[in-house]
């Protein structure tokens, strides 16, 4: 005779609980888990940008040693490119980095560093270094810009804000973002920032959009910023003269002039790597105006596939919100593409002289110290905010369909 298979549940009697075993992944199981959820596509274009962004940064590097190039002393033609990898390193490694985490991991370390990031903007005007008349930057061995790092803490601070609406419809989680976005936007003014003011109005826009703003009141809020650039050209120099030298050009504010001729010096194929010759009378090439060096040294054609490759990118990161189901998720990733994407596209804009100046890097392309790991630090909240686990069934529908769900559960 068999005897029955002795089992614990038996042991313990019908209906027995059992709790759950905690089970302890090694770190080739948390690869394979990553590799599987991760957007491999998103990461590709990344990757071909930050490749670009090494070739541009050494064809630009030559030119600004030159401008920093005293009779004393003599600035390494390729310091800006050695210092670039470095950068670029650092910057890959964050991203990999954070985009191991889960969704609730991403948020809380959004929220603590937009926390941290606010506060240093408090004290950015007094104790801030000053360039080129603006105090944006804090020493702190390498010059740090809070706003940079404080972009994506916002648009996480925001959806983590307009999420609560599926706990309680009746919050005003509108207004409350509208204030947050506001004391932000005053204290840019202050150092002046007013082109990253503009991007947190944009990221701010797009989320409340997605979170339910009713159209009616779309026209009121153009209302509002169509005033607000007004008064900030009436009383605030910073934008007086920036938009007075987009508009009839200046001596102190002709860089736009300059990098529009630089762009098209090229043609369609360029002069070629370290031929170019206009790019060595433009003001922060490795930065600001890259773009112009790629176009006069690499060709028109260069400067167009890297638009189309910042679409793909931006097309990619929405495509892969189709379908998602947590409200968190969609507003977070959102906000944090139209950062990444509002930044590229304001910069080229720049270039191509169809926008004013706003001292804005090529994210990804550009040098940068901080900018370069705030940029990086965006990428990996996105990656780890849109990884999917790709056998788990979704209801998806639209954004009121998820909240109208939500508010029919018990």
């Amino acid at each position: 005779m068999t005897a029955p298979a002795y089992t614990l549940a038996a042991a313990r009697g019908p209906g027995a609980y059992l709790p759950p075993v905690p089970v302890r992944r090694r770190w080739r199981d948390n690869l394979r888990i990553w590799w599987r959820e991760i957007d491999k596509l998103l990461l590709l274009l990344i990757g071909l940008l930050m490749a670009i962004g090494i070739i541009a940064v050494a064809a630009a590097s030559p030119a600004s040693a030159d401008m920093l190039s005293t009779a004393k002393e003599r600035v390494p033609d390729f310091m800006f490119f050695q210092r670039h990898i470095v950068f670029q390193a650092m910057g890959l490694t964050l991203m990999i980095g954070l985009s191991f985490l889960d969704r609730d991991q991403a948020r809380r370390l959004g929220i603590l560093v937009g926390a941290v990031m606010l506060a240093l903007l408090f004290v950015v005007p007094f104790i801030g270094e000053e360039k080129n008349g603006a105090r944006r930057w804090i020493n702190v061995g390498m010059s740090l810009q809070p706003s940079e790092f404080l972009k994506p803490g916002f648009a996480i601070i925001c959806a983590w804000i307009l999420s609560w609406r599926l706990r309680d419809p009746g919050l005003p989680v509108i207004a409350f973002v509208t204030g947050f976005f506001a004391l932000i936007a005053g204290l840019l003014m202050l150092q002046p920032n007013l082109g990253d003011a503009i991007l947190f109005g944009g990221i701010w826009l797009v989320m409340v959009l997605l979170a339910g703003l009713p159209w009616q009141r779309l026209a009121a809020t153009l209302g509002v910023g169509v005033a607000g650039l007004t008064l900030a050209y009436l009383f605030y120099d910073n934008a007086r003269h920036r938009i007075d030298g987009f508009l009839g050009g200046g001596t102190a504010f002709d860089q736009v002039d300059l990098a529009q001729r630089t762009i098209t010096a090229g043609g369609w194929t360029g002069a070629g790597l370290w031929l170019g010759v206009r790019k060595m009378n433009l003001p922060e090439a490795h930065t600001d105006y890259i773009f112009s060096v790629i176009g006069e040294e690499f060709g028109l054609v260069t400067c167009a596939i890297i638009v189309v490759l910042y679409c793909a990118l931006v097309m990619r990161a929405l495509i892969r919100l189709t379908g998602e189901d947590n409200l968190f998720a969609l507003l977070a990733a959102a906000g944090l593409i139209t950062q990444f994407g509002g930044q590229a596209f304001i910069n080229i804009l720049v270039n191509l002289k169809l926008f004013p100046s706003k001292g804005m890097t090529l994210p990804l392309i550009s040098y940068g110290g901080s900018s370069t790991l705030a940029v990086c630090f965006t990428l990996g909240l996105l990656l780890a905010i849109t990884r999917r686990n790709p056998f788990l069934a979704r209801e998806g529908g639209s954004l009121r369909d998820l909240i109208e769900r939500k508010e029919e559960r018990p």
